[in-house]
């Protein structure tokens, strides 16, 4: 992000940070023991969790580099919670700080919709077809998807605390008020750009969570049920969110709009979609001797397209930013 927004920055005065950030400071660290303990154990050889039979038994190398990964993402939660709370804290540089945040709500964001949805599915649906093996057991899923909800409840509150002080002035206003800018041409350019390259992916987990099967793996095709047409569905939610979020931004369209709305759909969105497709592609790469379970080309040319599309989107949303910034440091000289 430009560095043009440094000046800008307007730090909340130097006293207590208050009850309430203290205490979603102790839930979101104390909601991150449960899937620390879980990967950690896994990493030690510990099968707790993990039934006879489970592809994760298949290729320990491979699943052991994939869980230290998973373990360092989830530590970055405790790290920003108390970069989010601490005094040294306001010294941290915007970039260095927005980025974290941004994979972080990627990553949480989708399970925090995603998964109460599968609940509610698995409520009123029918069993779900017999799989091969069982992957984990349940009350796994339970306890780590519990916790990523908990986790993206408190840190989503201490970053809206935290950026409302700092940088609040900053997305106050209606989007017919957003300066052109010498980037405006280039903004459009990405937002058409992030826009046409969505259609892949968009369409392709529409199809899926419609129930067609074109481009899946044989094995994913055979364990579909309520959870994967949810996951599918949400897919298409927050590729829908991105769009939108940079195409307002850019256009200048729904002048009447409060800043914050696209803002925050540009934010979520373009975070769960390029955050997601870099994680699905990470774990495709993961040695899988099942032939059928292997991601076919177009499931992996999906993902990888997403990711690019959240980038897009986060760059038109960054230099939006960067552009307010600058006109507020021009309208204080």
């Amino acid at each position: 992000m430009p560095q043009s927004i440094a000046p800008a920055i307007a730090p909340p005065p130097a006293a207590g940070i208050g009850r309430t950030r203290r205490l979603l400071r102790a839930v979101a660290v104390l909601a991150c023991v449960p899937y620390l303990g879980l990967k950690a154990a896994w990493i030690a050889g510990s099968r707790v969790g993990i039934p006879e039979g489970s592809p994760l038994l298949d290729d320990r190398l491979a699943v052991a580099v994939i869980n230290g990964v998973s373990v360092l993402l989830d530590s970055a939660v405790i790290v920003l919670a108390l970069v989010l709370t601490r005094p040294w804290g306001l010294r941290v540089p915007a970039w260095l700080l927005a980025f974290p945040v941004w994979v972080a709500t990627g990553l949480l964001a989708p399970i925090m919709a995603g998964f109460p949805a599968q609940l509610v599915v698995r409520a009123f649906a029918a069993a779900e077809p017999p799989g091969r093996d069982a992957f984990l057991d349940e009350w796994v899923f339970a306890v780590v998807y519990g916790g990523f909800i908990v986790q993206g409840l408190a840190l989503g509150g201490l970053f809206v605390l935290y950026a409302r002080d700092r940088w609040g002035h900053l997305w106050r206003g209606r989007v017919g008020d957003l300066p052109v800018g010498v980037l405006g041409p280039a903004h459009r350019a990405l937002a058409v750009a992030a826009a046409v390259f969505a259609l892949l992916p968009l369409a392709l987990h529409a199809l899926w969570a419609c129930g067609v099967t074109a481009g899946l793996s044989e094995g994913r095709a055979a364990e579909r049920g309520g959870d994967f047409y949810v996951l599918e569905a949400v897919y298409v939610v927050f590729l829908l969110a991105a769009v939108a979020g940079g195409g307002l931004l850019a256009f200048r369209r729904g002048r009447a709009l409060p800043v914050s709305v696209p803002l925050g759909l540009a934010w979520v969105g373009s975070g769960a979609v390029a955050c997601w497709g870099g994680w699905l592609s990470l774990a495709s790469l993961g040695g899988v001797e099942n032939i059928a379970d292997r991601p076919t080309p177009l499931m992996s040319l999906a993902y990888a397209v997403q990711m690019l599309v959240g980038f897009l989107v986060a760059a038109v949303g960054a230099y939006s930013f960067a552009e307010r910034s600058a006109g507020a440091v021009r309208r204080a000289a």
